[in-house]
């Protein structure tokens, strides 16, 4: 499996601050996939930056894209407009796990825009920023990620693994 992780804040592309969610994602997914390829870039809040990061993972043959950061509120979130307009197809499923099981650590949750769609073979998936955020994303992420690349290359269904806690 090869996971892309992009983080997208002005800030950290700027090094006014390092960058904790992008490590930290990789960190999980490498515990739960000792055999991932993973890369991670940084890239500032720009339309255009976003989707050059976008196009290189996926020629690159990445299996998801996931970003950190941009998912809010503020004049400069722009992350999921950007995802929502490259992908194919969307996976709203995805998205409202993410935010339900978010909105149970905050309910700031509600506030966020996260998207998450396919672009041709490609999964991406919109994570907020914060550290605490990325942990409990990536946790909940990780348990259908294999099962979702066998379902994109047209394997059938499991009679494992289909339970929420599985």
């Amino acid at each position: 499996m090869k996971v892309a992780v992009i983080t997208i804040s002005d800030r950290a592309a700027e090094g006014i601050y390092e960058d904790l969610s992008g490590p930290e994602i990789e960190s999980i997914v490498k515990e739960s996939y000792p055999g991932v390829q993973i890369t991670r870039e940084i890239v500032p809040d720009q339309r255009e930056d976003i989707l050059a990061a976008f196009a290189s993972h996926r020629s690159a043959q990445a299996d998801y894209i996931i970003t950190t950061g941009g998912t809010g509120i503020s004049p400069r979130d722009i992350t999921s407009e950007v995802t929502a307009e490259y992908c194919d197809r969307e996976l709203p499923g995805i998205a409202e796990v993410l935010r339900a099981e978010s909105y149970r650590e905050t309910r700031n949750a509600m506030l966020s825009r996260g998207f998450a769609g396919l672009k041709g073979n490609t999964f991406i998936i919109n994570f907020p920023g914060s550290l605490k955020a990325v942990r409990l994303c990536t946790r909940v992420l990780i348990p259908i990620m294999e099962h979702g690349l066998k379902m994109l290359r047209g394997g059938g269904h499991s009679q494992h693994g289909n339970s929420p806690k599985s």
